[in-house]
């Protein structure tokens, strides 16, 4: 989908853009993720069950699928199928018999297993990892949680555990179990920002506007949400509080013109954000209370979609339409050193890598080596501009967003005339629909 470009003055005055030859050619690019030959082998038992509660089978169902999907969806490990793993439940380091998980067909390198009970109304899950080659002292990991006897929490807790797996043999890399999405929906009539878990489930609404809200971005600390609307006066940014369930003021995005698409620099101090009160769209940069806004773009063409380099804070990507169509720009923070990375096509959306070495976009790039003439989601080596194509389904693909861990990329993809946002590892494989209900778009995945 154009909109995130268009989506300003533009919109309104759509812009002839022409196309320059391309000048690249598809590239090799390295990302992080490990799902084959030499990814670690890991089985999930399912958990034993104690103790007599109604409550304990409905949960330890619920727990032991989401833990299971939580590991497979990590990108990192070779998952033991059920249907190869041992019929045997262990709840204890006492009950384990490693050789049955080591031995074919499950040839297990690791094994994540416990007990899950309900006593009290609380829920109370011990669990472990085990090297299933080290029989002197196989434990990798321990843990017990004990929280309320819910669903939610059920899920929650497979959350916490799979995170913990993924951390420790991840690489010493957060895993992401518990991050959210963010994202725009029409079910409710009208376009609202909404949230959901990272795996598309607990989908609901965070505003209730009645208008057109579009691009919402979290905060850091997952304290504000800023995100575009359509009022009387025009496009402005806003900022919802979570703390008092609230919008709060955001003084630099009411200050006239059309104000669009903003974005958080990684330490909360700072916003960037599109506007159009001085002509041009230009990007400008606010700090978190919404003073100090100036301008750090100034040439002829609209200047939108700024995206802060997370690892450094000292570089911002966008996307231009100075020489016609829109490309992908990166540029200091204050503006100086502007590179163009892409070199024809039409070129949005631009989204940098927790580690800042690599950005995704949507392109189309028209003509030229690989799979041109859509719009799909690519990869790209800032250092090198080596760039890969990672989508090559039908459909429109956009607006993709990184996950905090930079082996997943959630995104939007529009078929048929209607758009839904899908998850996927960053190379392109393990694509999930999320969404299947209205129209979803413009998804932003959560800091942490």
């Amino acid at each position: 989908m154009k909109a995130v470009f268009r989506f300003l003055p533009v919109v309104l005055l759509p812009l002839a853009f022409s196309f320059a030859p391309i000048a690249g050619a598809q590239d090799w690019v390295h990302i992080e993720t490990n799902t084959g030959n030499g990814a670690i082998r890991l089985a999930a038992a399912d958990f034993k069950p104690v103790g007599n509660d109604p409550q304990t089978i409905p949960l330890k169902s619920v727990f032991d699928t989401t833990l299971f999907n939580d590991l497979t969806n990590a990108g990192i490990f070779q998952m033991v199928s059920k249907s190869l793993a041992p019929q045997a439940m262990p709840g204890s380091p006492q009950e384990i018999v490693l050789s049955q998980w080591s031995a074919d067909p499950a040839n297990a390198a690791m094994v994540a297993f416990g007990a899950l009970s309900v006593n009290n109304g609380r829920l109370v899950v011990y669990g472990w990892l085990y090297d299933t080659s080290n029989s002197t002292s196989p434990q990798v990991l321990a843990r017990q949680y004990n929280e309320v006897a819910n669903e939610d929490m059920a899920r929650t807790l497979a959350h916490r555990f799979a995170d913990d797996i993924i951390y420790r043999l991840g690489g010493g890399i957060n895993g992401i179990c518990e991050t959210k999405i963010y994202f725009v929906s029409t079910r409710t009539g009208t376009k609202e920002i909404w949230v959901m878990d990272y795996d598309g489930e607990n989908q609901h609404p965070i505003t209730h506007l009645g208008t057109i809200s579009l691009s919402p971005r979290i905060s850091p600390d997952n304290s504000l949400l800023a995100y575009s609307s359509l009022g009387r006066e025009g496009w402005s940014v806003r900022m919802f509080s979570f703390d008092l369930s609230r919008n709060v003021s955001f003084a630099a995005g009411v200050a006239g013109g059309s104000n669009l698409t903003p974005a958080w620099s990684s330490d909360g101090s700072r916003v960037a954000f599109s506007s159009s009160r001085s002509g041009d769209s230009e990007i400008w940069v606010a700090d978190q209370n919404g003073g100090g806004a100036h301008p750090i773009t100034s040439l002829k063409g609209p200047d939108v979609s700024p995206t802060w380099n997370p690892k450094t804070n000292g570089q911002i990507a966008f996307t231009g339409g100075r020489t016609g169509e829109p490309q992908i720009y990166i540029m200091a923070q204050d503006g100086s050193n502007i590179q163009r990375m892409t070199d024809s096509g039409y070129a949005v959306s631009p989204s940098w890598s927790p580690n800042g070495s690599l950005l995704t976009f949507a392109w189309n790039r028209k003509y030229g080596p690989g799979d041109p003439g859509g719009e799909d989601i690519y990869v790209m080596d800032i250092s090198s501009k080596n760039w890969l194509q990672v989508t090559h389904e039908s459909g429109t693909n956009d607006c993709p967003s990184w996950s905090p861990d930079g082996r997943h990329i959630v995104f939007q993809r529009q078929v048929g005339g209607h758009t839904q946002i899908w998850s996927m590892l960053a190379d392109g494989t393990q694509q999930h629909q999320l969404t299947h209900s209205g129209n979803n778009s413009m998804p932003n995945w959560s800091w942490k």
